[in-house]
């Protein structure tokens, strides 16, 4: 990230590219962010403020079951038991649903989604079918879909629109790793809906177990295709969550497109939910503005689907395994987001697994891809993630060697797609001078190989101080003195040859990838990298089914939330726990074909996505609009990114410098996704309306005066 450019050339540049990005659909933007600054503000925390006026509800065709169907954003997650429009049809309405209608909104070569809950509150409905194939707007344009049959889900090309049916998790206990080790001293550190009642005479928060309102429900987290669960049921008293996904073509005209969502019910038609997406008149970067970078475990995965960790090279088997791995990477990069993994440490085995994936020929109609990024590279590669490098235990010579045939195949491939690649020297290791040795023989290197960036799980302050030669400092954050981390952030970002990632999530720092927090967690989780200048953000494992670390061995990921840390005792106030207990942790992918569990296997070969990481795109998504509304309006967008994240990661401060070790404090924002929907809609209006005043007659004598 070059952040020494002039900031009016760069102004002006921006907007020139993005004005032909904006008309010409297939190229890509990434304006620059240099222009943030820390805020210094922070209001009270909203929930769920806004009031909508009564709106007519829409009614069922015929006798249905189904008493009631509400659509949301995926914000607010509605556990299994709620029948919100039951007791109150219209507080369910919010800024994508008036009561009868999906109103959404997107730009071209985004993924935009909705959320549709079925509530069946007094008889079960059963046979129940869904179907939502195409939408039409001006002069004939559609956006349709081609229906999959069980061997086609994974053939992404002409699947402009997907449906899933969401399967639930239960909340057996608190995520406290996430949380924050303060959850015992604040309960504000857990999510709102999770908190114990609170006394403001004493101050204190009391209860147990019970009083907890998530306690023991069922939260949506497994997003299946809905045509490996067609027809389903919806048991009395409960609601079925339907998730919908819509990707834009680059092609495609801005302009208002409509259609129908039809369900049925034993093969009667039921209801009919008119549908209107509004296509604005841009396109989003096939390339994220916010970078990311998700480990995945070939080992994991080929445990699950082939019942064997190492397949023979050469084998059918370990063909398979490279195909499912191949899966992982297409589905991953839909969501925008980049894998790693830890399994190819030689050079020679490169060719046959990863150039694909960088070049970007992996996401090709040729191999069955389509959507965002398409042709585009996966963007970073990680060597020896983990510290698992074989020549740890060599001198500086071997150092110099294998850096240099690692910088020369990567030289002489020219990727396309910039990527990002360094040596993953060691994992949350105190051991500095081993660290600085390490980036020292790198940067030292005569050859080629002083180009290879070196890059360790330590806190920025400790880099600063003890390896100055690191040249990827990666950063966990749970708290941290704001007067330490701001001065070396700034440093940081104003050396040309560094980079500055952030790994994993706790609250209230930014939101968390626990199961029982909100939402928007994840959208605030973008933000943040935003607001902060994140280069890179990582999440550190996605296909975690073996808890090794917490005893627990294999996991049940289709029956059991909680994937990381011990199982130890049943607490009174938390539920279930143990060290480091946390729900879903390490796990955004689910196996669709299961060994180990076989009654729960939907016997695909390839994964399922959380919606988890559905909201962690939508939050990437939403930071390419204000990269490209930063490099129109910079100062309205700073503004908008203080009102709605105040104060994020080292900006939140500890309660006490003289004991940096606690803090107390809510989250600094909004848990109500209209709020989050409305500064998304001012970001594009922000673009839209810059677009209608300008013509590129106009722009092009600015870019060629240069003044």
């Amino acid at each position: 990230m070059i952040r020494s450019r002039s900031v009016f050339i760069s102004l002006v540049f921006s907007l020139f590219i993005a004005f032909c990005t904006i008309h010409h659909p297939s190229a890509t933007i990434e304006p620059d962010i240099s222009t943030l600054v820390p805020v210094v503000t922070m209001p009270t925390p909203k929930s769920k403020s806004t009031s909508y006026p009564q709106a007519t509800q829409i009614k069922s065709l015929a006798l249905s079951h189904i008493a009631n169907v509400w659509v949301n954003d995926g914000g607010d997650k509605v556990t299994r038991d709620e029948l919100r429009a039951y007791d109150n049809p219209n507080g369910v309405n919010n800024s994508i649903w008036d009561g009868s209608t999906i109103s959404l909104a997107g730009a071209r070569n985004e993924v935009v989604a909705f959320n549709m809950i079925l509530e069946a509150p007094s008889s079960t409905a059963i046979e129940v079918n869904l179907s939502f194939n195409e939408l039409s707007g001006p002069d004939n344009h559609k956006i349709t879909t081609t229906l999959a049959s069980r061997e086609g889900l994974f053939t992404f090309v002409g699947r402009n629109i997907e449906l899933f049916c969401m399967r639930y998790l239960e909340i057996k206990g608190i995520s406290t790793d996430l949380f924050f080790h303060g959850f015992n001293y604040d309960e504000r550190h857990i999510p709102q809906r999770c908190r114990r009642p609170y006394d403001s005479d004493t101050g204190k928060w009391y209860g147990q177990w019970d009083d907890r309102p998530c306690h023991n429900l069922f939260y949506p987290e497994i997003a299946v295709p809905l045509e490996l669960e067609t027809p389903f049921s919806i048991t009395a008293g409960t609601n079925q969550s339907i998730w919908g996904d819509i990707y834009i073509p680059k092609s495609l005209p801005a302009g208002i497109y409509s259609g129908k969502i039809k369900i049925t019910e034993e093969g009667n038609l039921t209801w009919q939910i008119p549908i209107q997406l509004k296509v604005y008149d841009f396109t989003l970067p096939d390339l994220p503005s916010a970078k990311t970078m998700l480990y995945y475990s070939i080992e994991n995965i080929n445990d699950r689907y082939l019942g064997e960790l190492y397949p023979n090279p050469g084998t059918p088997l370990y063909l398979q395994s490279l195909a499912l791995a191949d899966l992982h990477f297409q589905i991953a990069h839909r969501h925008k987001i980049s894998l790693i993994d830890g399994y190819i440490e030689q050079i020679e085995d490169m060719e046959e697994s990863w150039s694909d994936r960088l070049k970007g020929d992996l996401f090709t109609p040729a191999h069955g891809y389509s959507g965002i990024g398409e042709g585009i590279g996966n963007n970073v590669y990680s060597i020896g993630t983990y510290g698992s490098w074989d020549w740890q235990d060599g001198n500086r010579d071997d150092m110099w060697s294998n850096t240099d045939a690692w910088v020369n195949w990567f030289q002489s491939k020219s990727f396309s797609t910039p990527t990002d690649y360094f040596l993953y020297l060691i994992d949350e290791s105190d051991d500095y001078p081993q660290i600085e040795e390490w980036a020292q023989w790198i940067n030292s290197n005569p050859g080629s190989g002083n180009d290879l960036m070196s890059m360790a799980t330590i806190s920025l302050p400790d880099a600063e101080e003890n390896t100055p030669e690191l040249d990827v400092p990666t950063s966990s954050f749970t708290v941290g003195i704001s007067e330490e981390w701001q001065p070396s952030v700034n440093r940081y970002h104003a050396a040309t040859d560094r980079l500055l990632y952030f790994y994993n999530s706790n609250r209230p720092a930014t939101g968390s990838f626990a199961i029982e927090d909100e939402g928007v967690s994840l959208w605030v989780l973008a933000w943040t990298q935003y607001k902060h200048q994140i280069d890179r953000w990582f999440y550190w494992e996605s296909t975690y089914y073996d808890n090794f670390q917490g005893n627990t061995g294999q996991t049940n990921v289709f029956s059991t939330a909680q994937t990381f840390g011990n199982l130890e005792e049943f607490d009174e106030s938390l539920g279930e726990t143990g060290w480091n207990y946390v729900n879903g942790d390490g796990v955004l992918f689910y196996p669709g074909y299961d060994t180990r569990y076989p009654m729960d296997s939907y016997s695909i070969m390839g994964p399922l996505v959380s919606l988890r990481m559905k909201n962690w795109r939508r939050g990437i998504q939403d930071v390419d609009y204000l990269t490209l509304a930063a490099a129109i309006d910079p100062m309205r967008t700073k503004q908008i990114v203080d009102e709605m994240i105040p104060k994020v990661l080292w900006e939140v401060g500890v309660t006490d410098p003289q004991d940096p070790t606690w803090v107390r404090t809510d989250i600094s924002w909004s848990i109500d996704p209209d709020d989050w929907a409305r500064a998304r809609s001012e970001l594009a209006s922000i673009i839209e309306n810059f677009y209608k005043n300008m013509s590129i007659q106009s722009c092009l004598p600015i870019i060629l005066c240069g003044n």
